[in-house]
């Protein structure tokens, strides 16, 4: 019996879609939704790309498998120089300007995002209801650049706000002098453009709809005349996935929480031990 496709395994397959050959890419941490759709591009349809890491601080031709406990020590291994996060955000990401995914704990119609806190008043002293990771260099680059490409695992009215409780990732605004707002945006549900600077539904994955998206949206979307559902990945795309980028299923790890998550994170460990 052939194992059924997965959102993961959609969401893995829209971000390698959108690399093209030759071009050089950022990962940051803790996103391997993101990793595995760069490996599997490499493995495809662009194995002349260059990956940047902010988990080894390093620029390779060869990504890293993914792995929990040993990241670090593959990056190092296959780094072709290594570099300081900060030098990589002021100097080397400005000149290069790479395609970058960036997972927005909350965004608005116009691609400005949150991961800072949720709370209004954080930033002015107040209690916050959750503190987030933090931005890292997304308010630097986020200025700047033209590539900048977003992904949520769990489309929810949680991350899709009509209002953000913070900005710190700039996307569509009349105030900006570099640089544009984002491109393109993929969750669990559905792929979205910013078409004249609003996200725009071009895409629904099998199993949703244009309705449920929407209801799951806490603004109106726009939606794109020809929007259609989301292409399967092909069977060589789901056996480099499923057997060699990510056989542990760490990827999954950023569509689960609470319990679930916990086990499946214990699970790869024990693997990899």
């Amino acid at each position: 019996m052939e194992t059924p496709i997965t959102p993961d395994e959609i969401m893995v397959t829209c971000i390698a879609h959108q690399l093209e050959d030759g071009e050089t890419v950022a990962q940051g941490i803790a996103t391997p939704l993101v990793a595995a759709g760069f490996m599997l591009a490499r493995l495809t349809h662009a194995p002349h790309i260059y990956f940047t890491s902010a988990i080894g601080q390093s620029m390779s031709r060869e990504s890293a498998p993914l792995s929990i406990s040993k990241v670090e020590g593959y990056w190092l291994d296959r780094s072709l120089r290594s570099i300081g996060f900060v030098r990589a955000a002021l100097e080397i990401l400005p000149s290069i300007q790479p395609k970058e995914f960036f997972r927005p704990a909350q965004i608005d119609s116009y691609g400005n995002f949150n991961n800072l806190a949720f709370g209004k008043d954080y930033l002015k002293g107040g209690a916050c209801r959750l503190r987030l990771p933090g931005s890292g260099g997304i308010p630097d680059v986020t200025t700047f650049i033209d590539d900048i490409y977003l992904y949520v695992p769990r489309h929810s009215r949680v991350t899709f706000v009509s209002e953000l409780d913070i900005r710190s990732g700039l996307g569509f605004d009349p105030a900006r002098t570099h640089g544009s707002g984002p491109r393109y945006l993929v969750s669990d549900l559905g792929q979205f453009d910013f078409s004249h600077g609003r996200m725009r539904l071009i895409s629904y994955h099998p199993g949703s709809s244009i309705q449920q998206i929407q209801s799951k949206t806490g603004f109106p979307l726009d939606i794109a005349e020809n929007a259609c559902q989301t292409p399967l990945p092909s069977h060589q795309e789901l056996d480099l996935l499923r057997h060699h980028i990510d056989p542990h299923g760490i990827r999954r790890l950023e569509l689960l929480s609470g319990a679930p998550r916990r086990q499946l994170l214990l699970d790869i460990l024990e693997r990899e031990q």
